[in-house]
């Protein structure tokens, strides 16, 4: 396991304790075995506190969770099981856009697309990848990539991650909305497999560009909304409840329903992929292995089928979403 370098606040009295551990096997592996009673009792202390800690999460915290700076991003999970991956700049109408990655590459021995969101770690990355959220021209490269992945027959893998499309003014004066409806439009009557999967946020039609999916898997800590619960907070109360905007944030993230769980119960994701006890950023190739194993299953599967049958299943899919009332 990783000593994570963010921890949230729920996060903290685990962290103090990893790192007390930590500190204690240094301490015998140098040498020093008098404490060898007190280790044992220290590991047990810290296994029985992570699977509390983990163990009754609430929505907000898996929102919190979703957004954890130590979680893998899409060019983490590439570098771990994407070979011979080949990132392709640039949207041939504006610029390039770096909050959207995407390229060519194998997943084992099968040769793929992928495309997702980038997020930035450190203050400058975050600046430079406008902190996940694309312009237009991220999703016109996406779009560029999907059209020669359709050319070339070539199965799409895309990683959804941003709390939302960049929301400003130049963003809208360059056709944001345009962007994200020609995404859905084309993604749907692509004759190739498309395998979604929501690494971390899933915020509005942002994430919706990238998500339309023979496949749709959900990490078990990921978020998927139309909102984020402190925008619909802010939205429905004004913060003037006289509650701590926080709060307000738990009661939409609960209303919302925005885990995985949730999500999969109301058919909007096929599969949950589970994350190694405490997250993701907990341990990167734990999960970029179980991810893997997930992700090559669908393709496999969804390569069998015809073009035909791959449009008219995606199409049955998403009409199926939802669930209606009413007289005729």
């Amino acid at each position: 396991m990783a000593t994570i370098s963010h921890p949230l606040e729920f996060e903290r009295p685990l962290v103090e304790l990893e790192d007390q551990f930590e500190a204690l096997k240094n301490e015998i592996a140098s040498g020093d075995f008098s404490r060898r009673d007190e280790f044992a009792r220290l590991e047990s202390r810290v296994t029985k506190l992570r699977s509390e800690t983990y163990g009754r999460l609430t929505p907000y915290q898996r929102v919190q969770l979703s957004r954890h700076f130590d979680r893998p991003f899409s060019l983490d999970y590439i570098g771990y099981f994407i070979s011979d991956f080949v990132e392709l700049h640039g949207d041939r109408l504006c610029r390039d856009d770096p909050a959207i990655v995407g390229g060519t590459g194998r997943l084992g021995e099968i040769p793929v697309m992928v495309v997702g969101h980038q997020r930035g770690r450190t203050t400058q990355e975050r600046l430079m990848r406008n902190f996940g959220m694309p312009n237009p021209e991220g999703y016109r490269k996406a779009l560029r990539l999907f059209r020669m992945a359709e050319k070339f027959k070539l199965p799409i893998i895309t990683f959804i991650d941003t709390q939302g499309a960049f929301p400003g003014l130049e963003a809208e004066e360059r056709g944001q909305a345009e962007a994200i409806a020609r995404n859905l439009l084309e993604m749907s009557g692509y004759g190739v497999p498309i395998v979604c999967v929501v690494i971390g946020e899933g915020g509005s039609g942002g994430a919706l560009a990238l998500g339309v999916g023979d496949r749709i898997l959900m990490m078990e800590n990921a978020c998927y909304s139309v909102i984020t619960p402190e925008g619909c907070a802010s939205i429905l109360w004004h913060h003037d409840r006289g509650e701590p905007p926080s709060e307000q944030a738990a009661i939409a993230a609960e209303a919302l329903q925005v885990t995985a769980a949730q999500l999969k119960r109301n058919g909007v994701v096929d599969e949950i992929v589970p994350e190694p006890l405490g997250g993701a950023h907990w341990n990167h190739r734990e999960a970029a292995d179980i991810l893997r194993a997930y992700i090559l299953r669908h393709i496999t599967e969804l390569s069998r089928m015809s073009s035909a049958e791959l449009i008219d299943g995606r199409y049955k899919k998403f009409r199926a979403m939802g669930l209606f009332t009413g007289e005729n």
